[in-house]
């Protein structure tokens, strides 16, 4: 009874959290899809497939914190992002266009910032309760989960570290993930990069 008890709890804890990938960097036995110039793995958690793709880049980890905390320019920084509508202080809505013949991605999440003087984390789970369904064409990711982790090597070269629930749902071909997950993670560290450098050249 009362393992049945925890079971519950644990259940009921990940409903209203959503998946969290806090610890996910201490797992062993990933799986390489990608050694350069991005790094990119991948494992299962939770019955989830995880993606982690990591870099060592030369902005500061303060100028790479403010970018990625730029949520409402992220159309402009990530261009698959459509749309990214601020909900509340800790809570965004995002919309991911998704190459043809595929549906509009989206996802609603809550995020947290952890930081000190040599590292910076932004992680986000997603929001389950109380939040509209998605618009009609679309496919809602119910358990986006995410973490940026930034530690400082020097003033100017910061390792980062991207790690994100890499489902996608709807009507995407299961042969087809690894290589959209490879795409993701060159992706996400061009654009960061590209804008980042934009932004110390105005």
């Amino acid at each position: 009874m009362k393992m049945k008890k925890i079971i519950t709890f644990v259940f009921l804890q990940y409903c209203l959290r959503g998946l969290d990938l806090e610890n996910i960097s201490f797992q062993e036995k990933w799986n390489m899809l990608q050694n350069n110039p991005v790094r990119i793995e991948w494992l299962y958690h939770e019955g989830f497939p995880i993606i982690r793709a990591s870099k060592v880049c030369n902005h500061s980890m303060h100028s790479l914190a403010e970018l990625i905390l730029d949520l409402e320019n992220y159309p402009n920084i990530f261009k698959r992002v459509t749309s990214s509508e601020i909900m509340s202080s800790n809570v965004v809505h995002i919309t991911l266009d998704m190459p043809f013949p595929f549906a509009i991605r989206d996802y609603i999440v809550r995020f947290n910032i952890e930081k000190n003087d040599s590292s910076w984390t932004f992680s986000y789970s997603s929001v389950k309760e109380g939040v509209s369904d998605p618009k009609p064409g679309y496919v809602r990711l119910n358990d986006a989960a995410g973490i940026w982790k930034l530690k400082k090597i020097s003033q100017s070269n910061t390792l980062v570290t991207y790690t994100w629930n890499g489902q996608l749902l709807g009507n995407f071909p299961e042969f087809g993930l690894e290589k959209a997950w490879i795409t993701q993670g060159n992706e996400v560290f061009y654009w960061l990069t590209s804008a980042l450098a934009k932004r110390e050249n105005l």
